[in-house]
C-alpha cells in the first residue's frame, strides 16, 4: 500500500529536513548475533540479529526524528510548522513579484517542498509514533499545514503568477519538457481547487477541504478501533482466541485465518458491527467530497479525483471493472464451489459458504493440494535472508546496494527501526529507507510506504535525497530464531520495497513529480512488479536459505508455492473488483439513493456473490476510502500493467539490465523517433513495443540510465494526461489487452516464472 498526503493543489507529499550521512555500514555496533549455521551479508545480519539498545552516548547531541533538530520533543512540531509557514509566505511574495519564467516553476516547487517537509513527516508520526504527545502534536501540524495549502490553492495572486507564464507562448516554448509539464500540473491543481470561483466560493472550498481533512482523520482512526462484547455472550471455549479484559472480550480484527468456523464468524459479526459515530463520519465525508466537487465544477467527486490519472474518468473505470468482472465470473463460481466443497468436507453440519470462509478454506485447499504449510517455508524466509535477497536483486538488476546504518540518538521513534542507505554503483548515495517492520502496541495493522521527503535538484546544484519509511507488522524474533516470514509476508516485503525503490530511483528536478508522485493508478505498478520477482525461482534461490542449516529452498517447494497461487485466484480478484466498484458508487452521483450499508449489500451480491451478513457494515473498516477515495481500482489496473511489463521484459531473465532500457532508444531521448514503423516506413508515435518499454522506464526511472533520462519524468508528462487510455481508445492497445492482463493472473499465476 502506498501512503501519500494529497492536499488539493500543491499535492503535498512528505519532505523532512535531513542531516549528512553518518557513514556506511555502521549498524553492526550494539547488536547480538544468533548462533546459526549460515553466514549473512551485512544487510542480512542487520535484520537477523536483535538490537541490544543504542551505544552509550552521554554527551552526544539528540538530533530529533529523521534528523530534524526541532523534533527531539513534541513541541518541535509547532516550531517546524511555524518555520514552514513563514518560509511559505516569503516564497509566495517572491514568486508574485518576479516576472514569469523558469524561475516561477522552481519557486512553486520549493514552496510545495517547504510545506511537505513538515506535513507528510507529521502525517506519518501522527499514526506511527508510540508516544501520544508526539502523535497529537503531529496531528495539529498536519491540520495547520493543510489549512495553509488549501488557502494557497485558492490564492488568486499566486495563481496569476503562474498563469502569466503559461499564457506566454514564447516563454512556454522556451521551457524544457519537464518544467513545462510541472507548470501545467501546478495549474491543474489550482483549477480543481476552485481558483475560478468568486471570493466567497473560494473560501467555501477552503472550508470544505479542511473539513474533509478532519473527517478523513477521524474515519481513518475509526477503521482500526476494536469492538468489545460481554464475554458471557460468546461461547467460553473461543474466549482464548481473543483478548479478554474484565467482563468483556475485545475483537480487534477479522481473524480470517482461524481454523474454528465459530471464531471467524464471531470476529466477523462483532468487528464489523455498525458503529453509529463511524457511520455518520463516513456519510459526512462522502457528502462533503461531493459538495466540494460540485462547487469546483465536477458532476461527482469521482470525476474530480480521476482527473490526471490513467483512467481519466469514472466511466472508463467502470468499463474496466465490468469487463474484468465478466471475465472472472465463471472461474469465480468454480472457486466458490471448490471452497464450499472443502467446508462441507470439514464442517458438514454447517456447509453454507459465508464471507468469513474463503480466506481460511482457500488456504486449506492450497495446503492440501500442494503441501505448502507455511511452517515448512518460514525457516527459509528469515527476515535477514529476504533483505539479502532484495539486496542481491537490486545489485544485479539496478547496480544498487543497501547498507545498514546506525541511527543517531533520537532519530527513530522505536529502537527496533532499522535505517538503510541506498547506494548506486556510479551515482553514489540515492536516499534513505527507514524500516519500521515489527509489531507493537497501537501500531496500525497495515503494510505501507510513506514518503518522508521527496527528491529534487536544489538551487545550489545539490540533489535533495529522498527519505521514506516502510511499515510492516512482522513478529519479533524469539530467543532461538530470527524473525521468520511466511511466503505471504515475504511477498508483501517485496511489494513495499518496490514502492521504496520507486521513490529512490525517480530522480527528477522537481519534487512535485518525483518517485511515487505519479498518477495513483500507476503508483502500484513497481510494487506489484516486485511480486513477480518474489515468485520467480531464479530470484528466490538466490536468498532462500534455512536460517540454521544454510540449506537452499528446494526448487520443487518453490514450484508448489507458485502453482498454489492459482487456487481461488479468481475469487480473490473478484473481491477486489467488488471493493473497487463500491468505492466508485460511494463517490458517484449524490445524494446516494440509499444508505451506504444497503449499497454495500447490493454491490456485494452483484459483484462478489456471497451473501451480505445482516447487522454488519464492512465499509466502516474500508480505510482505503481515505487515501484511495475513488481510486481503489488502481490496484487492479496496476496489476494489469505490471503483468505486461514482466512478460515483456523480465520473464526470460529477471536479472537482465538491458531490459531496463527502451527498445531502440538507447541513444536517443524520450519522445524521439523509435526504430519501429507505423506503415510507409514512418516511425510510430507510440507503437505497442515502445509503449511497454516506456511503462518499464517509468517503473524503474533512474540513475542507472543516462543523464537525459534522469532529467525527465515520463510518468508525470505521459501518463498524467491519461495517455494509456488514449492509446486504448486509438486502438494501439486494445482495452481487452489490459483486462486480460489482469484476469490472466487468476489462471496462470506465476507459472511462467518457473524454468
Amino acid at each position: 500500500m502506498l501512503c501519500a498526503w494529497r492536499l488539493g493543489g500543491l499535492e503535498l507529499r512528505a519532505a523532512a529536513l535531513w542531516p549528512g550521512r553518518a557513514g556506511l555500514g555502521g549498524f553492526g555496533a550494539g547488536i547480538r548475533a544468533r548462533e546459526v549455521s549460515t553466514s549473512w551479508s551485512p544487510v542480512g545480519a542487520a535484520f537477523n540479529v536483535k538490537p541490544q539498545g543504542r551505544r552509550l552516548d552521554l554527551f552526544g547531541e539528540r538530533r530529533g526524528l529523521f534528523g530534524v533538530p526541532e523534533l527531539s520533543a513534541p513541541e518541535g512540531f509547532r516550531i517546524a510548522q511555524e518555520n514552514a509557514l513563514r518560509k511559505a509566505d516569503l516564497l509566495v511574495e517572491r514568486v508574485c513579484s518576479l516576472p514569469p519564467g523558469p524561475q516561477t516553476v522552481l519557486i512553486f516547487d520549493e514552496l510545495s517542498d517547504s510545506l511537505c517537509r513538515v506535513a507528510d513527516l507529521a502525517d506519518f508520526v501522527k499514526i506511527a509514533h508510540p508516544e501520544r504527545a508526539f502523535r497529537e502534536a503531529a496531528e495539529e501540524a498536519c491540520r495547520s499545514i493543510g489549512t495553509m495549502v488549501e488557502k494557497l490553492n485558492t490564492n488568486v495572486e499566486l495563481y496569476q503568477s503562474l498563469q502569466k507564464l503559461l499564457a506566454d507562448k514564447k516563454l512556454v516554448d522556451s521551457l524544457d519538457p519537464e518544467t513545462r509539464r510541472v507548470a501545467e500540473l501546478f495549474m491543474f491543481d489550482f483549477e480543481i481547487s476552485g481558483i475560478h470561483l468568486d471570493e466567497e466560493k473560494r473560501k467555501r472550498a477552503v472550508d470544505l477541504n479542511v473539513k474533509i481533512l478532519d473527517l478523513s482523520n477521524t474515519f481513518l482512526m475509526g477503521t482500526n478501533f476494536p469492538n468489545k462484547i460481554e464475554k458471557h455472550l460468546l461461547p467460553e471455549h473461543i474466549h482464548r482466541n481473543f483478548v479478554v479484559t474484565g467482563s468483556h472480550v475485545i475483537i480487534d480484527g477479522l481473524h480470517a485465518e482461524a481454523p474454528d468456523d465459530l471464531v471467524r464468524e464471531a470476529a466477523y459479526k462483532i468487528f464489523l458491527y455498525p458503529n453509529a459515530g463511524q457511520l455518520k463520519c463516513l456519510e459526512e465525508l462522502l457528502s462533503n467530497r461531493d459538495l466540494l466537487a460540485k462547487l469546483v465544477g465536477y458532476s461527482t467527486y469521482s470525476h474530480r479525483a480521476l482527473q490526471g490519472t490513467i483512467a481519466k474518468n469514472p466511466e472508463t473505470v467502470m468499463q474496466f471493472l465490468e469487463k474484468l468482472s465478466d471475465k472472472l465470473s465463471e472461474r469465480t463460481i468454480k472457486d466458490f464451489e471448490m471452497i464450499r466443497g472443502m467446508k462441507m468436507k470439514l464442517n458438514p453440519q454447517n456447509s453454507e459458504l459465508m464471507p468469513w470462509d474463503p480466506p481460511y478454506y482457500s488456504g486449506v485447499i492450497r495446503a492440501e493440494r500442494y503441501n505448502i504449510e507455511p511452517s515448512l517455508y518460514c525457516p527459509f524466509f528469515s527476515l535477514g535472508a529476504c533483505m539479502e535477497g532484495l539486496n542481491i536483486l537490486f545489485t544485479k538488476l539496478l547496480g544498487i546496494t543497501l547498507y545498514a546504518e546506525q541511527p543517531a540518538k533520537g532519530e527513530v521513534w522505536c529502537e527496533d527501526v532499522r535505517k538503510l542507505a541506498v547506494v548506486h554503483e556510479s551515482e553514489g548515495l540515492l536516499g534513505y529507507i527507514y524500516c519500521d517492520f515489527f509489531q507493537r502496541a497501537d501500531k496500525p495493522h497495515q503494510d505501507c510506504h510513506f514518503t518522508i521527503r521527496g527528491g529534487r535538484l536544489k538551487e545550489d546544484g545539490e540533489y535533495q535525497l529522498p527519505v521514506v519509511v516502510l511499515m510492516l507488522n512482522l513478529p519479533h524474533s524469539s530467543r532461538n530464531s530470527p524473525t521468520l516470514l511466511t511466503p505471504g509476508m515475504m511477498e508483501n516485503l517485496f511489494h513495499e520495497m518496490g514502492h521504496a525503490m520507486h521513490s529512490m530511483l525517480g530522480r527528477t528536478r522537481y519534487q512535485h513529480v518525483t518517485g511515487t508522485r505519479c498518477p495513483t493508478d500507476f503508483a502500484e505498478v513497481p510494487s506489484i512488479l516486485m511480486e513477480y520477482f518474489a515468485n520467480d525461482y531464479r530470484v528466490v534461490t538466490q536468498f532462500a536459505r534455512h536460517y540454521q542449516t544454510g540449506q537452499s529452498l528446494p526448487k520443487n517447494m518453490v514450484s508448489r508455492l507458485c502453482e498454489s497461487k492459482k487456487v481461488c485466484a479468481a475469487a480473490d480478484m473478484q473481491l477486489q473488483v467488488f471493493y473497487a466498484t463500491l468505492d466508485q458508487i460511494y463517490h458517484g452521483k449524490h445524494p446516494l439513493r440509499t444508505s451506504t450499508t444497503d449499497i454495500l449489500r447490493e454491490t456485494q451480491e452483484k459483484f462478489y456473490g456471497l451473501p451480505y451478513v445482516p447487522n454488519t457494515a464492512w465499509q466502516l473498516r474500508f480505510s482505503h476510502l481515505v487515501g484511495y477515495g475513488a481510486k481503489y481500482y488502481s490496484y487492479l489496473m496496476s496489476r494489469a500493467v505490471a503483468s505486461m511489463v514482466w512478460k515483456e521484459c523480465f520473464q526470460q531473465d529477471p536479472f537482465n539490465r538491458v531490459s531496463c532500457l527502451p527498445a531502440g532508444r538507447q541513444g536517443s531521448a524520450i519522445g524521439g523517433r523509435c526504430s519501429h514503423t507505423a506503415g510507409a516506413g514512418s516511425p510510430c508515435s507510440w507503437c505497442k513495443v515502445c509503449f511497454r518499454s516506456v511503462l518499464l522506464l517509468m517503473t524503474l526511472s533512474v540513475p542507472l540510465f543516462p543523464t537525459w533520462i534522469r532529467t525527465l519524468k515520463p510518468s508525470s508528462w505521459i501518463l498524467s494526461d491519461g495517455s494509456t487510455l488514449a492509446l486504448l481508445n486509438q486502438g494501439r492497445v486494445d482495452m481487452n489487452v489490459v483486462v486480460n492482463a489482469a484476469a490472466v493472473n487468476t489462471r496462470s499465476g506465476f507459472q511462467y516464472s518457473l524454468l
